[in-house]
Order: C-alpha cells, then sequence, then structure tokens
C-alpha cells in the first residue's frame, strides 16, 4: 500500500500460503467468492503474476527457479484461458491471425499457408469452421469468443491449463455447451486443469479435487464428492447451503454469515474466517493449520478438528 509522498505504509497479499497438487488428466477446482484470490493463484502459477515466496512445482521443476528464457520455452506446455471473451481477443486482428499467433512467435509454422491450415483445425476442435477465420472478434457471441480462446490455448499443445472462470460472463446455455467442450478436450488431449469459478454448481461438474478460499488462502480440500456430502469448514458449509435447489417442495436450512468479509489490507488475527464463524472461539486468534480429517480430505479450522 501507497502513503504520503508514495512512501509504503504496508503490504497487502492477495494469496498467503496456499499449496494444493493438481494431478495429471484431473481438474483441481478453485471456489470462493469474489475477491478471496483465486484469479491471483492461477496467473502465479503460470508466473504471469510474479509469486514473492514459495515454490512453483511442474513436474519436480521449480518455475520460480527458471529464467526467462527457460520460462518461457516452458510456458508451451503451460496455457490460460481468460475470463472476459470481449477482453481477451485483439479486435483489430482476424480469427486466424489471433489463434496462429503462438505458433508464429513460437516458429511452430513456417509460412502463414501452415499457420492457416493449423488455425482450422484448432477451430474444428471447438466446433468453429473454416468460415470463421477471416471473421473479426465482434462478429462472434461470447460463447464463440470463449471458444476461440481456447483454440488459441490449445495451439502449442499444452499439457495444463488453467481456466479462469471461462463461462461466468456466458448464458446458462451457452455455459454448458462450453463446459462440454472443455470435457471433450481434456478426454481426447489428455489435458489437466485449473478450474477458477465461483459457480458451485459448474465447479462441481468439472473438478475431480476442490479447493475452498477464502480472503487469501484455502480452508478446505477435498474430492468432489466427499467436499459436497461432507463439507466441515463453517465456510464451506455456508456456500454449499446456498446452492439453489430445483424442487420446490423440498426445503433446505440456509446458513446466513453475519458481517462482512475483512479487507486484505487488515486481515484478521488468527483464521481469517473467524469474525464471521458461528463457531470461533478464542484459538482461532492462531493460525490454524490445514489438518487431514479424513483421507484426502483437509480442512483449516480448530472447531472442525
Amino acid at each position: 500500500m501507497g502513503g504520503v509522498l508514495g512512501r509504503i505504509v504496508g503490504y497487502v497479499y492477495a494469496v498467503d500460503g496456499v499449496s494444493f497438487d493438481v494431478y495429471a488428466g484431473k481438474t483441481m477446482g478453485l471456489v470462493g467468492e469474489s475477491g478471496c484470490g483465486k484469479t491471483t493463484v492461477g496467473r502465479c502459477v503460470l508466473r504471469l503474476i510474479e509469486p514473492t515466496a514459495g515454490r512453483i512445482l511442474f513436474d519436480g521443476v521449480n518455475l520460480i527457479d527458471l529464467k526467462e528464457e527457460e520460462m518461457r520455452k516452458l510456458r508451451r506446455q503451460m496455457q490460460i484461458v481468460f475470463q472476459d471473451p470481449y477482453a481477451s481477443l485483439n479486435p483489430r486482428w482476424l480469427i486466424k491471425d489471433i489463434v496462429g499467433e503462438p505458433l508464429v512467435v513460437n516458429n511452430v509454422v513456417s509460412s502463414k499457408a501452415e499457420m492457416e491450415e493449423r488455425a482450422l483445425k484448432l477451430l474444428t476442435k471447438v466446433g468453429l469452421s473454416a468460415d470463421h477465420l477471416n471473421r473479426f472478434p465482434h462478429e462472434f457471441s461470447g460463447g464463440q469468443r470463449q471458444r476461440i480462446g481456447i483454440a488459441r490455448a490449445l495451439a502449442l499443445n499444452p499439457r495444463f491449463l488453467v481456466l479462469d472462470e471461462p463461462t461466468s460472463s456466458l448464458d446458462v446455455s451457452v455455459q454448458a455447451q462450453t463446459l462440454n467442450i472443455l470435457k471433450d478436450l481434456q478426454s481426447e488431449l489428455a489435458l489437466t486443469y485449473l478450474f477458477i469459478s465461483h459457480n458451485l454448481s459448474v465447479i462441481k461438474h468439472m473438478s475431480d479435487t476442490i479447493g475452498v478460499m477464502y480472503l487469501g488462502r484455502i480452508v478446505e480440500i477435498g474430492s468432489k464428492d466427499e467436499l459436497f456430502r461432507e463439507p466441515i469448514h463453517p465456510y464451506t458449509k455456508a456456500l454449499l447451503s446456498a446452492i439453489p435447489i430445483p424442487d420446490p417442495e423440498k426445503k433446505k436450512e440456509r446458513m446466513i454469515l453475519g458481517g462482512d468479509v475483512p479487507s486484505p489490507a487488515n486481515p484478521p488475527k488468527g483464521c481469517r474466517f473467524s469474525p464471521r464463524c458461528p463457531n470461533a472461539n478464542e484459538r482461532c486468534n492462531e493460525q490454524p493449520e490445514m489438518t487431514e480429517v479424513t483421507k484426502g480430505h483437509f480442512v483449516a479450522c480448530y472447531t472442525a478438528q
């Protein structure tokens, strides 16, 4: 944070002490309310934002230790699909140039004709056609633009994709189409996903393992089935209680949280959720460590242990 005359008066850590594993061919879901640090985690994993501490291991290689040229080569294997399909595509470029740019920059193709051929194959994978190659982004709907973003991310045959809320700005019907495309591509290409979203229903549909974030920290991690069946952390329980039920006759107890989310510039001492937690006690003034409650199910909460 900046003070008077540009003096530094404090630091804000958007993400603090976050640790998780993403297994090959699987999807790790990261869920939490807006501003909790999900997107920062995704960008730090790819070093689009430089972390100030910690390790990021990819096949045993610590990305933090890599120099710029080494990182650039390795980045072929990891790509990102951004949240906003309207802002992530250059409005002045044709679609063939947008999708083909990674191929040109990385010297994968030797001619423009080869680039266009590869771009067409990529567009076909996401349900578009040759008619779309010579159009501009403004000529497409939001769902089509997001497909173009996915095609661009696949250009260099990556193994790992960070999907930063890829359906949050789309209509519900278009969301389903996009999610099905991502599922099919994962199966076909053996892709590994870090899927970031605030939508629990989408996270449940896409993920194998889910991490729940609150104010820059992960408070619970578990398999999809375990976390939805037996949530442990009070914040996770509150999130799950907010999911609408399609049956109007079936009653569901809603857990309402009091207070507001604290400022990340001045987080609470100890457990960051404690000011809003209905079960908080004096022990919560100390930061709880992640503890394995059942196999593969971890929680950072004293009242749940």
